[in-house]
């Protein structure tokens, strides 16, 4: 993988170029649109640090990045931007997840969550469309440490929903547990399946054995579409490990998410949605006839704005600096674990993720409320979490351990 660096400057030069491609609510006879720059009595628009601001500016200009850039047609008011966020799709598509030449689809979402729901509604209206599927022939396969937007999406798209075990201490998924779920689920008159598979969970950074568990999925010889949730590791994983497998290299991944908000500290509504072309039309909305493009997104209208501080994110970075960046991370990570096993204490940590899960035992109730530490359950904690972030300096990580061994 790998995409250039570029300097302040020349992000300044190609935004500012971008919103004077876009509509200018000041210099055009604009009365169509339900929209306008925000409101100057609230947020000036002549402030002189703007002109070195491009990402502010933007936010100001306020470009309505609603549909899917990466389609035929998008709405020519906001042009600009638009290309933008079709660069840092391919970015993330191309590159990351290793696709090549190939051409991808995708946005810049409110989130994982909505990243994560709109996977699951392109591959339900796949089914449909293209397998002549009834509704209630698909189920959602996932495992019990997945996300919640997993059970959120099967409740608003009505999926019957298989939820797979895992081994307590490794974070594995059981194979008797697929097994028994896709049976329950053959007799529940399901035929197609939607599995989700986790590039990191939220709770442990546990990362699901795609080939392991695909190879068990192609021996129940039934018919399903991977997509894989990268929400928190899709930033990580990729950039400290060779497997390919969890990239659009393996034929058998359907769509990824991202998520900005998390490792790539961009503003809160960056998730990314990323699918191979020619399946994103399962999610058109018709009836957005006013839409240049129509609608294929969850969320409708979105602010260019995310799509413009993520793509600057990765551009200063680079994927060299990116790289080095996250090796930072893991041997921040690696240093705490070092300390923990020198106190024999027991935890989970996938040697290539920044989370440490330690399990409750280790910890009173007043050590992980000072370091607000995230318990697995806030009804009744057996695991509490430790992430890595780029706050989290090495004398930060001695005053905990200081404490852990007071306590």
């Amino acid at each position: 993988m790998y995409w250039k660096s570029y300097s302040h400057a020349e992000m300044k030069r190609i935004i500012f170029g971008a919103l004077d491609e876009n509509l200018n609510y000041r210099e055009k006879p604009v009365l169509g649109l339900p929209a306008s720059y925000l409101d100057p009595q609230v947020f000036y628009n002549d402030a002189p640090f703007l002109k070195d601001a491009p990402f502010l500016s933007t936010l100001i200009a306020n470009p309505n990045h609603i549909g899917c850039h990466t389609l035929t047609a998008s709405e020519p008011a906001f042009q600009g931007t638009h290309k933008i966020e079709r660069e840092l799709i391919a970015l993330c598509a191309q590159e990351i997840f290793e696709g090549g030449d190939e051409e991808f689809d995708g946005y810049v979402a409110s989130g994982g969550t909505e990243a994560n729901i709109q996977g699951m509604w392109v591959l339900k209206n796949y089914f449909i469309n293209e397998h002549k599927a009834k509704a209630e022939e698909i189920g959602l396969v996932y495992s019990e440490d997945s996300h919640y937007s997993m059970p959120k999406g099967a409740s608003l798209l009505s999926l019957k929903k298989y939820v797979t075990s895992i081994e307590e201490d490794t974070r594995r998924i059981t194979k008797e547990s697929v097994f028994s779920q896709i049976e329950q689920a053959k007799k529940d008159g399901v035929k197609h399946f939607i599995v989700v598979m986790n590039m990191s969970t939220t709770m442990f950074g546990s990362v699901d054995d795609i080939v392991e568990i695909s190879g068990w999925l192609d021996e129940l010889n039934i018919d399903y579409r991977i997509h894989v949730d990268g929400a928190y590791g899709g930033y990580i994983y990729p950039f400290v490990t060779d497997n390919d497998h969890y990239t659009f290299k393996n034929p058998k991944i359907f769509s990824f998410s991202l998520d900005g908000h998390k490792m790539l500290q961009s503003p809160y509504g960056t998730g990314i949605y990323l699918v191979r072309k020619g399946f994103m039309h399962h999610a058109i909305t018709e009836e957005a006839n006013y839409v240049k493009g129509k609608d294929y997104t969850l969320v409708g209208s979105r602010s260019g704005a995310n799509a413009i501080a993520v793509w600057m994110i990765m551009r200063t970075y680079g994927s060299d600096g990116w790289k080095t960046k996250i090796n930072q991370l893991m041997q921040k990570t690696s240093r705490l674990c070092d300390n923990l096993d020198e106190r024999g204490v027991e935890y989970f940590r996938n040697p290539k993720m920044n989370i440490i899960t330690i399990k409750g035992k280790y910890m009173t109730p007043e050590l992980a409320s000072k370091y607000m530490l995230v318990p697995d359950s806030h009804d009744n904690a057996k695991w509490y979490k430790i992430v890595i972030m780029d706050h989290v300096t090495q004398g930060f990580i001695d005053r905990f351990i200081n404490d852990f061994d007071a306590q």
